[in-house]
């Protein structure tokens, strides 16, 4: 009866929901009371094929119709598992409750209604979880004979995950034996270990306990057997899902890469990368199994999470382990010599080489002495790999390849110098050799070729990519930028000037591509990115190659031009503010490591530049713009990738030529290119410039050059002044000027050092002197209201607190109030029922009976109670005698045939004189 109720209301809530969702219609009714119906049928059937058949027709109703999911949410829940707790004998009818469940839980395929409507499945999904003995259930049925149950019930708990993944984590934690089940569910046959593959795989995304009891249960071994089992690379999705819970186990820390790296190894994993049978094959699944192995060692070879603790000493010895089952062929045939393999491996195994090789002096010398290709068609590896550099269409595919240069590059100044050693001008040709046909010319020459392209022509693409490299081999190596220095570029035939420097040479195409870029409307309509990554390139170039090198701030200096050209680059308002900002680190440099003595290339020549032509003010606040972009911002986050999931296997898989085909706006925050260009340890050397470029300005225009351009006229002796006299007021006017010398070496200062830390506005020296007082009061006035408003503030956030505290002790006092009436009423009913009571006490005392209260019938009553109770005992007395009197005939038959005499054996048994007193007193009472 109480389950009845129960259902009834639940039916109710139902249907005050379902026309909530559906507006009351007469067909959610219908529904509501056919799914009550069929859930009677199951809960009050009788017959067993009657309850069977109410379960599959309520499934096929649940499984079609949102209202019938809505419905049975609000009633069906406990019928059906109850089904599961007390029906486990009835297969058929655990199965037909699993398969409702999962119905319940899935979506219908008819897109339901407004976007503000209750979606069933998140409620009947968050219902089930609620449930404390719901999961727990569910995981017993795993160790089911039945092979549907169990399959129904992966199918149910993966439901589940998806809706509810906190509270379903949270359960099979706390569930004993939980998640062993499902790790013995990857050895069952081939359906169940795929649900239980594909529900360790949501399950270990986030949660690190589930990932270290996985494995702990040896998910390895299991991963890899299933992996060999279905072909490796070759292999379909379910070698997709075992990459991908591989990778959620390896992704969190270095403790599940150390287990793996000493039990296992990675010579199961390495083998994955080995190409079978037809090597040009590459399927879209085999893109996609090939991804997610070059993820599992990317994240090996980065060695764990960056905070973590012994994450270099790990990261190590995977490149070692690595480097031992020779990866690194693997990865140059996928990612150099397989043109056919698809752009996103391509650019995956690029990836990896670049991290295998990054700090650590054994895999960087394997890299520089590997040689690929056939006899007679050697070429080094490196040099492969910038010929990619040069000539690939994809920018994802560059971004890939010039990682590998900067990871060769970062802290190996023997790379470096070796790469630089072989930049020597070749002698000028008219015919210019197609580049990718001369795989003998060295890596230098390669590199100045990419350099020095043809002033009218307007692909400057191939220079800004070879920039890049150079940059590169130039990056914290003074030995390396004094030697590229040096290199002169034969003049062309047409003119016959003098041999002109590599940076002068780079500087002129760096106009060339800011003049392109406004010829072409910011490169908006453009097909080429040749005009788009020119300047930001070169100028990262530049800031890399004038760090710490005054013989190269000297040679930029030279040319009157290239200050000047910085100048415009700096003030101008149609550039981006990154190319503001690294020209105003340019600019800057020529300050800080300027040595030169020579009139109008010196420090102070800059400055004055700088103050004339810009602005201190102005200057400085180039770097805040910069500081504040989006590359900036994100330099260190923009590392991370996102991981290959099932989702976006199939986007991340087909990353091909898209850069070509359509207009890439280098403004955009997340350019690719830029990200590359700005990352974290460059981001770092900026910093540290802006740093000291300001205290450098500072100094430089506290202590201006003095000048003496003409002789004052009162230095000049007039006519008919003595010599004393003259030399008075000599000294008189020396004093002056010192003095006023002083002042103004005094102001400049103070105006320096308050541009720099401000960054305020730009304006010219004197009009900064002049509104010198203004901007102080302006200053105090701004520093009092901005205090003002913080008291305000914090008076309003007190205000808030008290009114928030003054709320609860109303609602405290309601409360009280309340319990008080309460009490009061309870308090007044005990005193009526007390005064009752005293009274009937006080009657009864004076002998007195209430009104209808027979005593005479109430003594009766009990006399004849105490009379059938004494009857009935003495006739149970006299059964028992009875019984007695029996068995003592019996004895005495048998003692008689055994010659024994019975009345001397009784004699004296039964004479009991106090028998006849006690039955007496028995009597009186």
């Amino acid at each position: 009866m109480d389950f009845k109720l129960g259902r009834i209301n639940l039916n109710a809530v139902a249907q005050g929901v379902g026309g909530l969702v559906f507006g009351n219609d007469t067909s959610a009714s219908s529904e509501d009371s056919y799914v009550e119906r069929l859930l009677d049928r199951i809960s009050n059937g009788v017959l067993a094929d009657d309850r069977r058949s109410a379960m599959s027709q309520l499934q096929s109703i649940v499984a079609e119709s949102r209202a019938a999911q809505l419905a049975f949410g609000a009633m069906g829940f406990p019928v059906l598992t109850a089904v599961l707790k007390e029906e486990r004998d009835d297969i058929e009818m655990v199965r037909g409750a699993l398969e409702t469940l999962v119905s319940a839980l899935t979506p219908t395929d008819a897109a339901g209604g407004k976007k503000n409507e209750v979606q069933p499945t998140l409620m009947n999904s968050d219902l089930l979880s609620r449930e404390a003995d719901s999961i727990p259930l569910l995981l017993s049925l795993l160790e089911e004979v039945d092979f549907y149950v169990r399959y129904y019930t992966l199918q149910l708990l993966t439901a589940l995950l998806t809706h509810s993944p906190n509270r379903l984590q949270e359960a099979i934690l706390t569930t004993p034996r939980g998640i062993t089940r499902l790790m013995d569910m990857l050895m069952e046959r081939e359906v169940i270990r795929n649900e239980a593959l594909l529900l360790l795989t949501y399950l270990t995304r986030e949660a690190e306990e589930i990932q270290k009891i996985v494995v702990f249960e040896g998910a390895f071994e299991k991963i890899f057997s299933i992996i060999k089992e279905e072909g490796g690379s070759e292999g379909g999705v379910v070698v997709q899902d075992c990459l991908e819970l591989l990778n959620n186990l390896l992704r969190r820390g270095a403790s599940n890469q150390i287990l793996l790296r000493e039990t296992i190894g990675f010579e199961q994993l390495v083998s994955i990368l080995k190409l079978r049978g037809s090597a040009y094959n590459f399927t879209q699944q085999k893109t996609v199994n090939l991804l997610g192995a070059l993820e599992s060692i990317e994240l090996l070879l980065m060695g764990g999470l960056d905070a973590e603790p012994g994450k270099d000493f790990n990261r190590q010895s995977n490149q070692t382990a690595f480097a031992q089952r020779n990866v690194l062929d693997h990865l140059l045939l996928l990612g150099v010599e397989s043109p056919w393999a698809a752009v996103s491996v391509r650019c995956a195994a690029l990836r990896c080489i670049g991290v295998l090789i990054s700090n650590h002096p054994l895999n960087l010398d394997a890299l520089a002495n590997k040689v690929l290709g056939e006899e007679p068609h050697f070429e080094p590896a490196l040099n492969s790999i910038f010929r990619i550099i040069l000539r690939t269409s994809s920018l994802q595919e560059f971004i890939a390849a010039d990682y590998v240069f900067k990871c060769f590059c970062e802290k190996n100044t023997n790379g470096q110098a070796m790469l630089a050693s072989t930049i020597i001008p070749q002698p000028h040709s008219g015919i210019r050799d197609p580049l990718d046909e001369d795989i003998k010319m060295p890596f230098g020459s390669m590199l100045l070729r990419g350099l020095t392209v043809n002033e009218n022509d307007e692909d400057l693409e191939t220079c800004w990519r070879a920039a890049s490299v150079l940059s590169h081999i130039l990056k914290g190596n003074i030995q390396s930028k004094e030697r590229v220095l040096q290199v002169k570029l034969e003049a062309p035939m047409t003119s016959f000037g003098t041999p002109e420097l590599l940076m002068h040479r780079i500087v002129k195409y760096l106009a060339v591509g800011a003049s392109m870029s406004r010829n072409n409307g910011d490169c908006k309509t453009s097909t080429s990115s040749s005009c788009l990554y020119t300047q930001p390139i070169i100028l990262r170039l530049l800031v890399t190659w004038l760090a710490d090198c005054p013989n190269a701030v000297h040679s930029f200096l030279g040319s009157q031009d290239h200050l000047t050209y910085l100048l415009e680059l700096v003030s101008s308002l149609s550039e981006t503010v990154f190319i503001r900002g690294l020209s105003a680190v340019i600019l800057g440099e020529c300050v800080l490591y300027n040595k030169s003595d020579d009139n109008g290339m010196d420090a102070f020549e800059v400055v004055d530049a700088i103050s004339q032509k810009i602005g201190l003010a102005s200057y400085f606040l180039k770097f805040d713009e910069m500081q504040k972009s989006f590359p900036f911002l994100s330099a260190k986050a923009s590392q991370h990738r996102k991981p290959l999931a099932r989702s976006s296997a199939a986007s991340m898989s087909e990353v091909e030529n898209v850069e070509e085909s359509t207009a890439i706006d280098p403004k955009h925050d997340e350019d690719p290119v830029l990200m590359s260009i700005f990352d974290g340890p460059f981001v770092s050397i900026i910093k540290r410039l802006e740093t000291d470029i300001r205290q450098s300005i500072v100094e430089v225009f506290s202590h201006p050059k003095s000048k003496v351009a003409v002789v004052p006229a009162e230095m000049e002796q007039k006519d008919g002044e003595s010599n004393e006299d003259y030399i008075k007021r000599l000294k008189s006017f020396v004093e002056k000027q010192c003095k006023e010398l002083q002042d103004l070496l005094g102001r400049n200062a103070t105006l320096a050092e308050d541009v720099a830390k401000t960054g305020g506005a730009g304006v010219s020296g004197s009009d900064q002197a002049n509104g010198g007082k203004e901007r102080v009061q302006a200053e105090t006035l701004r520093r009092d209201l901005q205090e003002a408003k913080q008291r305000v503030e914090v008076l309003k956030s007190e205000k808030t607190k008290i009114e928030a505290e003054a709320s609860i002790y109303r609602n405290l006092a309601g409360k009280m109030e309340s319990d008080l009436k309460s009490l009061s009423d309870a308090y007044n009913s005990l005193e009526q029922v007390n005064f009752r009571l005293e009274s009937d006490v006080k009657a009864l005392r004076e002998g007195r009976s209430e009104p209808g209260l027979d005593l005479e019938a109430i003594k009766a009553e009990g006399r004849e109670e105490v009379q059938k109770e004494s009857e009935a005992e003495l006739n149970d007395l006299l059964v028992c005698l009875g019984q007695e009197q029996s068995k003592v005939e019996r004895l005495s038959t048998r003692l008689v045939e055994l010659g024994e005499d019975v009345d001397s054996l009784l004699e004296g048994i039964g004479d009991d004189v106090g028998l006849p007193e006690d039955s007496e007193d028995e009597e009186d009472r």
